[in-house]
């Protein structure tokens, strides 16, 4: 699940989070849990077997995906299908699927109640987590026979793959950045350039370093860790940057704080122990707590106490691919997880 990059790391799904005070009694205090994030250099064999772990169930997830997916069947059945799939091979959801058509590039999951189908050019964003080591992986369909999709879906691979060629320790930014540009220059598509690949950390989607997508001239290089490079392509017509779209129902929580209603207590406790601070939805909130659940969330967000991420689109309203793979640079071995 890919992130708009505003120019450094992401705040949002930080273990370290500031305190908001909706309610002055004590007695209504939430407190967020606190799991320590083990460094990948600390880290135990059994720590990587986990993250290798959740990169098997996610790629077995993705083949699942693509047999179920089919033109004109309904967002919301292919989400559950995906995220039933996910809890059968004993494992979590890192955070609610993406399925976003055509413009729309990222942060789409449906409703409750979604009646939209599949269509067009359909990314599916897929994250797994075990115990919090997360594995993020992402693939495009062409649904309508189309050649400027399949030249979008082409081009984002081979973007994903040539980058990863040259992806290991001390790698500098900047050179994977342009290894993509260049891959979908030739293709006669652009990258998107506000859009970037990530660090993960564990229960961290998105810490740290941000990957760019075309050539920022960043001399960082990278060190041992967990990274999803994830480039995303459009029309050489395009405008190659997305914008901010309609609100998600894809929420993480952002703050620590109090809540006067007592619904909104139970979900925002329920939320902490179930999610700690990877994303989650409205959708599931709702099969837990019924529609009361929207009403409390509304109320927690104008809080502070959780963000809700925007829909991600492209700006001239292109269409748009997306290609991702989740890599452990550890011990300078690469280990590529959902492949």
């Amino acid at each position: 699940m890919t992130e708009k990059h505003y120019g450094g790391a992401s705040s949002f799904g930080s273990k370290t989070k500031q305190k908001t005070n909706v309610e002055e009694s004590p007695k209504s205090a939430i407190k967020v849990k606190t799991t320590p994030y083990q460094d990948i250099n600390n880290s135990s064999d059994l720590n990587i077997e986990k993250l290798k772990q959740a990169g098997k169930i996610a790629k077995q997830v993705s083949e699942y995906a693509k047999s179920i997916i089919k033109p004109s069947v309904l967002l919301l059945e292919i989400a559950e299908k995906i995220e039933n799939k996910i809890h059968e091979l004993k494992a979590e959801p890192a955070f609610p699927i993406n399925l976003s058509i055509n413009e729309i590039a990222a942060h789409s999951t449906p409703s409750y109640n979604d009646n939209t189908k599949a269509e067009g050019l359909l990314k599916i964003d897929i994250g797994v987590h075990i115990e919090g080591y997360v594995a993020d992986t992402a693939f495009s369909l062409d649904l309508e026979n189309n050649e400027q999709n399949k030249q979008l879906i082409t081009s984002a691979e081979e973007c994903l793959n040539e980058a990863i060629k040259i992806t290991k320790h001390n790698t500098e930014l900047g050179k994977i950045g342009d290894t993509i540009e260049k891959t979908a220059l030739k293709h006669s598509t652009l990258p998107i350039h506000n859009l970037s690949g990530h660090e993960i950390k564990q229960y961290e989607l998105h810490a740290g370093i941000t990957i760019p997508n075309y050539n920022n001239h960043q001399e960082i290089p990278l060190q041992e860790g967990i990274y999803a490079i994830e480039p995303f392509t459009t029309l050489s017509s395009a405008s190659g940057a997305v914008k901010d779209g309609k609100p998600s129902g894809i929420y993480s929580l952002k703050k620590e704080g109090n809540a006067r209603d007592p619904t909104a207590r139970k979900i925002i406790q329920y939320i902490i122990e179930n999610y700690d601070t990877l994303p989650f939805c409205s959708r599931w909130l709702v099969k837990e707590f019924g529609t009361r659940a929207l009403i409390a969330l509304a109320q927690l967000e104008q809080a502070g106490i959780l963000h809700q991420y925007p829909q991600l689109i492209e700006r001239s309203g292109a269409k748009i691919a997306q290609a991702e793979h989740t890599l452990i640079i550890a011990n300078k071995e690469v280990i590529v997880t959902t492949l």
